[in-house]
């Protein structure tokens, strides 16, 4: 049996204005940490508006944001993690 061990809460916010949409990203993670990011999408002026595309394109543009900020964060932990131990010379 799969246990859940800890949740994130994920927030994403959207904006438009004219061509352009924006999304604002959040995600709030157990140690406390939160990290944000924006995506933005734009309209060409030919196509006809489709309010859901772009939230879609503006919004993986800032889940992809927030996922480069975790892989980052993972690595520095990581790293941390590895480092030789200094020992005093006697």
């Amino acid at each position: 049996m799969t246990r859940t061990l800890v949740g994130w809460h994920v927030e994403l916010e959207f904006a438009e204005e004219g061509d352009r949409t924006k999304a604002a990203a959040l995600v709030r993670l157990a140690d406390g940490t939160e990290l944000r990011a924006h995506g933005y999408s734009t309209r060409h002026h030919a196509d006809r508006p489709q309010l859901r595309v772009g939230e879609e394109v503006a919004g993986a543009r800032a889940l992809n944001e927030l996922a480069m900020q975790l892989l980052t964060k993972a690595h520095g932990e990581l790293r941390e993690g590895s480092r030789p131990t200094d020992y005093a010379i006697s």
